[in-house]
């Protein structure tokens, strides 16, 4: 059984989360990544107007749907980290590090998401190659949270896991 406890605990991962605590994750989500996409944006010269998850641009308005909560890429990177922890490391700290560590990576990763898409559409123009790049962008930024999940791991690997002396 202790061999195949790991097994068992990642099947946890594949039991879809309950509508009611999905819902009560999800709107929460959608919220920050608004908050930190129109608190970006002006950063960039795109003046805004937040009122709750839309974010008016100069020329038009973009909404974060509940698909922009960021709920599935976070999910995704959890699982990933989880996978990620259990094979390249072997103390639990730094499996539960790594696995703590992807929470933010994919807020983030969202937030930037949503600050490019609305860089885009800052212009006003909503032809078929910025909606493009919103639906391929979401690939990008789930590449670059693997990069910085890795980048959190070479950092970790900077300070050696100090062994207990018996």
């Amino acid at each position: 059984m202790k061999e195949l406890r790991f097994a068992l605990l990642v099947l946890l991962l594949a039991i879809p989360i309950p509508a009611i605590l999905f819902n009560q994750i999800t709107f929460p989500l959608q919220i920050l990544a608004s908050k930190l996409a129109s608190g970006l944006l002006p950063l960039f010269g795109v003046p805004v107007l937040r009122e709750g998850n839309v974010i008016e641009l100069p020329l038009m308005k973009l909404e974060v749907a509940e698909a922009c909560s960021g709920i599935r890429s976070l999910m995704s990177l959890f699982t990933l980290a989880v996978f990620y922890g259990y094979f390249l490391e072997k103390s639990v700290w730094r499996r539960v590090a790594l696995v703590l560590a992807s929470i933010p990576i994919a807020i983030a990763a969202n937030a930037v998401r949503i600050l490019g898409t609305g860089c885009a559409f800052s212009t006003g123009t909503r032809t078929r190659p910025w909606a493009s790049f919103h639906e391929f962008s979401g690939w990008v930024i789930f590449l670059v949270s693997l990069v910085c999940l890795y980048l959190v791991h070479c950092s970790m690997n900077l300070f050696p896991a100090k062994r207990r002396q018996t």
